[in-house]
């Protein structure tokens, strides 16, 4: 089926959401008034749909594929990605000192949404290009800066994330990768890391690996690890790639999904001559990696929405087409399309809310970046605490969508040729990635929780409370402000037993909150057929979704020790 850009969402939502009205009236996003923003969204939908859309389905069957001469990508996608970097698509965000438009974060987000629900394997390699240049941009030395940023900003060339090795999960602070200075301020770079995606591909001239190691007499653990930003290929004098820095694709792994998006096993080093920069401080590599991190842990609670659009926009024309049935009670004996039938109204309305909810939320995020970038510290603290909220519940409402998109599809929706399934097995390592869900739920209570004594988390309760209009989101957010007390006071071991309850809670009383505030914009719009959807939309998730959530505040307020009530022998039991 063909991808429809959901523009008028996206444009209502930086509105209303994201505040991006607001934002324009400053000096540095004066330019990013109305006609840049529309023309921004329409280019980037037309783009998206025209160019990036097609290639979904060969990226899932046909994927990357690992030769002699490195990772090469489905036919039409280099011309894609071209494409891409000629219409200055990665440069919407990126700082103007270096070849960016230096527009608003948050609609940078919109764009990279469009991208990801036209294509979502594809988008991650813009994706963890923008983590790249947010690492380089605040930590990064001027000399590397202006070296790799100009092309990182466009695309010409693409970044990653390498942190994971074989024997050390989400334990970052195993990491045996090494460096070792060479004595004219560069470093040989030696180890393994797994799980980098787009480590390899054919579709740009270099690629920016962002690497952590440890150092020659670092202490253990997180403490000993430093940041090095080492090329596919070195640069010459004038700047260019030129000798290959002795990075080897070992081999590209054979996942669930994702299959456009090559995730490498990437060698370092296995003839002595890769070569790095130190990014930032020696020792300083967790807070350097983490700027890349946070950027790309939103961007991934953005692929959440991503899934969730396209999986809703399949569902919903499939339903409208497909003819089973009579309808229920009804007089007439002739079939209609399932559509008409109550619980596949009941799948679609709470597709389309849950949809909504997650963009909702993860834009909100995006304006508060913008905010923190204007100097804003509130922002930067409310940033800070919806960050798990964003990453955990989007990607869980992503993989919820995706999976009621298969039950909206009967039988076919099993069958991979109508392209259901695909959305669900592209989903799933978005709940795993960049920090599983339980370890955002860890980090929201073991550290957002208590961020000024729980003042940040109280200022949100108050914003949400002064703006909620149903008691029963109003019961919720009561509900989020007592479990956040009692994880204050209970130990860490209780506090981690009831960190994914409360996450769940306090991110759909988020959602709640916003979802009234947009059902109210709606009303200004008259009888249309968005506006309709809008409320409706809201009204559903505010009556049956949030009950959903009030009903975890057992499991939040619950100790940890009916978990520890058995040993570990007995689960095999």
């Amino acid at each position: 089926m063909a991808f429809t850009p959901p523009v008028t969402e996206q444009r209502f939502v930086l509105d209303h959401v994201a505040g991006i009205g607001e934002l324009a009236k400053t000096d540095r996003f004066a330019a990013a008034s109305d006609d840049v923003v529309d023309a921004v969204l329409e280019g980037a939908g037309q783009f998206a749909a025209g160019e990036w859309a097609p290639l979904d389905r060969a990226g899932d069957t046909v994927g990357a594929k690992l030769t002699d001469k490195g990772v090469v990508m489905p036919d039409g996608f280099r011309e894609a990605y071209r494409g891409y970097v000629d219409g200055g698509w990665g440069t919407i965000g990126s700082p103007e000192a270096f070849g960016g438009q230096g527009l608003p974060y948050a609609l940078a987000t919109a764009v990279l949404e469009t991208l990801g629900s036209a294509n979502m394997a594809f988008a991650l390699a813009p994706t963890l290009t923008v983590g790249a240049i947010e690492a380089l941009t605040h930590h990064g030395t001027p000399e590397q800066q202006q070296a790799y940023l100009p092309h990182l900003a466009t695309g010409d060339w693409t970044g990653t994330m390498n942190l994971t090795e074989p024997q050390a999960g989400s334990d970052v602070g195993a990491l045996k990768t090494r460096a070792e200075p060479r004595g004219d301020g560069s470093w040989s770079i030696k180890g393994t890391k797994i799980y980098i995606s787009f480590g390899d591909h054919d579709m740009a001239d270099n690629i920016v690996h962002l690497v952590l190691a440890r150092t020659p007499d670092a202490p253990a653990g997180t403490k000993g690890l430093s940041l090095f930003l080492v090329p596919k290929y070195r640069l010459d004098a004038d700047g260019r790639p030129g000798a290959f820095n002795d990075i080897n694709v070992v081999s590209i792994e054979h996942k669930m999904g994702l299959h456009g998006s090559p995730t490498c096993v990437l060698s370092y080093g296995d003839n002595d001559d890769c070569r790095g920069e130190l990014i930032g401080a020696e020792g300083g590599g967790i807070a350097a990696m983490f700027t890349m991190m946070n950027n790309a842990r939103l961007n991934v609670g953005l692929e959440g929405v991503q899934v969730a659009e396209r999986a809703t926009q399949r569902a919903v024309a499939y339903a409208r087409e497909r003819i089973q049935s009579a309808r229920a009670g009804s007089p007439s004996r002739e079939p209609v399309a399932i559509i008409e039938h109550p619980d596949v109204r009941r799948m679609l309305m709470r597709m389309k809310a849950q949809t909504q909810a997650a963009r909702a939320l993860v834009y909100y995020a995006a304006g508060q970046v913008d905010r923190a970038n204007l100097g804003d510290a509130d922002a930067k603290k409310r940033l800070d605490l919806l960050t798990p909220l964003a990453k955990a519940h989007g990607t869980d409402l992503g993989c919820e969508v995706a999976d009621i998109g298969i039950q909206v599809h009967g039988g076919m929706g099993y069958i991979e040729e109508t392209g259901a399934s695909q959305h669900f097995r592209d989903a799933r390592v978005t709940r795993i990635y960049e920090g599983t869900n339980g370890i955002q739920a860890a980090d929201l209570v073991g550290r957002k929780l208590s961020m000024d004594n729980g003042a940040t988390l109280n200022a949100l309760i108050a914003d949400m409370r002064g703006g909620a209009e149903a008691d029963g989101l109003r019961d919720l957010i009561n509900a989020c402000e007592t479990v956040g007390r009692n994880l204050l006071s209970v130990d860490i071991e209780d506090r981690l037993a009831a960190s994914y309850p409360f996450l769940t809670m306090l991110s759909v009383a988020v959602c709640g909150w916003l979802m009234e505030r947009e059902a109210k914009a709606a009303d200004a719009l008259g009888d249309s057929d968005f506006a309709q959807m809008k409320k409706a939309a809201a009204r559903f998730y505010v009556g049956q979704i949030v009950p959903e959530a009030l009903g975890l505040k057992a499991a939040a307020m619950a100790p940890a020790d009916p978990l520890y009530a058995v040993g570990a022998e007995t689960f095999a039991a």
